[in-house]
């Protein structure tokens, strides 16, 4: 587990998915989410399959928010270029966070 940060501000506690099973896995079979996952390496994601409606938000390698979305059930999305990393919250959590486009994120181990 880890927190996602923006300068002192914490968003929101994060599952990290990085080998390929889980990334290939993402939020499917699930019926809600807490917090959010992150998914890294990723430039591109789809909701095919999954049960709810999901907010994405598409970073660079250093961390900076290029692109966010809101992506309804059974969709595929496009490639982002020179994203690295995907982050991926219940539809309306960008909202209530004040998660924006600029935004410069740290994905931060939950034991620092």
């Amino acid at each position: 587990m880890a927190w996602l940060v923006s300068d002192a501000r914490v968003f929101a506690s994060a599952e990290i998915a990085e080998n390929r099973s889980d990334r290939r896995r993402g939020l499917l079979g699930r019926t809600h989410l807490e917090g959010a996952l992150v998914i890294r390496p990723c430039r591109a994601v789809h909701t095919l399959g999954m049960k709810f409606p999901i907010d994405v938000a598409f970073v660079d390698a250093d961390g900076v928010v290029m692109k966010t979305l809101q992506m309804s059930r059974h969709r595929i999305g496009l490639p982002v270029r020179h994203a690295q990393i995907v982050i991926e919250a219940q539809a309306g959590a960008f909202d209530r966070w004040g998660l924006r486009v600029g935004d410069v994120i740290e994905v931060r181990d939950q034991d620092h």
